[in-house]
């Protein structure tokens, strides 16, 4: 059996998928897809290349309708001398026109035909790839994973998907069949034969709609959506698909190797099916009234969930909190005895008690967003994740973000977002981390995790030498249209983005240990664009600010700290 190797779903994915096929490998930094502010530059690079096609195609025009002005000229001549050949030769004049036609016309008519008028352009194109960002094969299968990740997620139906509708909301003109088709084959090189069937069977559905007008065959999709649909465990409906796509390709290697296969597995599944009714293959050992009893399938809770279950549940916002515990939330206003809040108290917005997580509003601005928006872009590089086992830094595909860290001292709005840290949590900052600053990309997310280092994390943050973090501190820089929440996956609680909030929460009990409660991830972006900075405390120096005791439990609840 063979294998065969390998949209639009809005304009960025678009761009992703003309730019990587038309130049593989040119990509500046890396990595597009992983953070949408690096993916609005690919929009200046499809500008240059708009105009530069539009040239191209100025100057095939101009040079086929030269070669139609000659034409009409060779046919009237021609017409004219076929009247009378004699009388029309006669004329001296004629017949010198008609040998200049043969040789000095006819070579500048040559010259234009076999003229490469793309050449320039493709010059001045290579020629901007120093000032341009262009993606990579990485960029266009990261972002068809995250469109997978999406759909996964928010639970997406294709044909929506496939007409620009995302939940509900229409957010573009949709996809082709070729853009479906492209979705499709990255799907298959990955081994993701669950998401190829989808999207080839939509390619199909849709280049049925587009008739003429479609870039791709129905039997390359027939190829992809027979193997996928064997390697889904349907080895009869891959059969038939074969045998649909031999009787439009007679002669196609792959797929009369892959139907003799595919007669092989169905006649072996045959026999094995003969051998449990008896090794003569006669009925005999079957019941001659067999009964059969319908289990009605019973829905899990949500406690029965897995955790990745529970995770996409609580990013579409279906796992709502119970009002037992939502009565004991409250707002209020915080001055804790500081003559700054007296003036201008914390507006506190309680999220859950126990471990205590609180919601702050208006405790970043405008200019002070904008300012670490500008400083952080030019540092992007993609985010990483600390090996528990070697405590260095690593990428993983579970971490889909480009971040930056900003210092204190580099600017006045930096070191005031940083200092209304100790406001927020009457914790020293002296021994916190940098200010991380992160924007997400297509689908951008962050699984499950603890912020905290476990006991089996011997290396993690040693080169700190200020102990484990105790506390986070998190910003949102942006309001996130769709998705893009920070969920709690062991307390089912959701947190949703608005600019100019931030949410807090202890990492570590009192005693010291790390409270598991605290596990949590962000959501895929939906649509929107979502930046966060955060802010993580570190033990050294909070002794007498949050003194240790032996208790497990939070002692946060009951003095309304933070």
């Amino acid at each position: 059996m063979t294998r065969r190797s390998g949209g639009r779903w809005s304009l960025l994915l678009t761009a992703v998928t003309w730019l990587a096929i038309l130049f593989p490998g040119r990509s500046i930094n890396g990595e597009l897809y992983t953070a949408l502010v690096d993916m609005e530059e690919l929009l200046t690079t499809e500008s240059v290349l708009i105009d530069t096609l539009n040239g191209f195609i100025s100057a095939q025009e101009q040079r086929l309708a030269t070669l139609r002005r000659n034409v009409e000229d060779y046919m009237r001549e021609h017409e004219e001398a076929s009247r009378n050949i004699q009388q029309y030769l006669s004329n001296p004049i004629n017949a010198y026109l008609l040998v200049k036609r043969l040789t000095t016309d006819w070579r500048r008519v040559e010259e234009l035909i076999t003229e490469d008028v793309g050449k320039a352009f493709v010059a001045n194109i290579t020629n901007s790839r120093s000032d341009l960002k262009f993606p990579t094969e990485e960029d266009l299968n990261g972002a068809a994973v995250a469109l997978m990740r999406l759909q996964d997620t928010y639970k997406l139906e294709t044909a929506q998907v496939a007409r620009g509708v995302l939940n509900g909301v229409q957010y573009s003109t949709g996809l082709s069949a070729g853009d479906c088709f492209e979705l499709g084959r990255q799907s298959y090189n990955n081994g993701d034969y669950y998401h190829t069937v989808l999207w080839m069977q939509e390619a199909m559905d849709r280049m049925q709609e587009e008739q003429n007008h479609t870039s791709v065959s129905k039997p390359d999709i027939l190829e992809y959506l027979a193997f996928s649909t064997y390697m889904q465990g349907n080895v009869v409906r891959a059969l038939s698909m074969t045998n649909e796509l031999l009787d439009i390709v007679p002669t196609h290697q792959r797929a009369l190797g892959n139907r003799a296969y595919y007669q092989e597995e169905i006649q072996k599944k045959t026999n094995e099916s003969r051998k449990k009714r008896g090794e003569d293959g006669s009925e005999d050992s079957v019941p001659p009234n067999p009964s059969f009893t319908v289990t009605e399938k019973r829905m899990k809770s949500v406690s029965e969930m897995t955790e990745r279950e529970r995770y996409e549940m609580l990013c579409r916002g279906d796992i709502k909190m119970p009002l037992s515990i939502q009565k004991e939330l409250r707002c209020r206003y915080v001055d804790r005895g500081i003559p700054y809040l007296k003036i201008g108290p914390l507006k506190e917005e309680e999220a859950y008690l126990e471990p205590r997580i609180v919601i702050y509003h208006d405790v970043i601005y405008d200019d002070e967003i904008e300012t670490i928006k500008r400083m952080a872009q030019p540092r992007f590089r993609r985010a990483t994740v600390q090996n528990y086992k070697t405590g260095e830094l690593e990428i993983a595909n579970y971490r889909i973000s480009k971040s930056a860290w900003l210092q204190e001292h580099e600017h006045h709005h930096i070191r005031a977002v940083s200092q209304r840290v100790e406001l927020m949590t009457s914790l020293s900052i002296d021994t916190a981390e940098e200010l991380q600053v992160v924007n997400y990309g297509i689908g951008g997310h962050y699984e499950p995790h603890f912020d905290f280092a476990r006991r089996e994390e011997k290396n993690a943050f040693k080169s700190l030498g200020t102990g484990n973090r105790i506390s986070t501190v998190l910003y949102y820089m942006s309001d996130v249209e769709q998705g893009g929440g920070t969920v709690f996956t062991r307390i089912n609680v959701s947190l949703w983005p608005k600019k100019g909030t931030a949410a807090v929460w202890h990492n570590l009990k009192p005693n010291g240990e790390g409270d598991y409660m605290t596990r949590h991830a962000a959501c895929p972006v939906l649509t929107g664009s979502k930046w966060v900075a955060n802010k993580w405390l570190h033990e050294r120096g909070q002794e007498f600010l949050r003194p240790c005791t032996l208790e497990n439990q939070s002692a946060d609840v009951d003095d309304g700290r933070y």
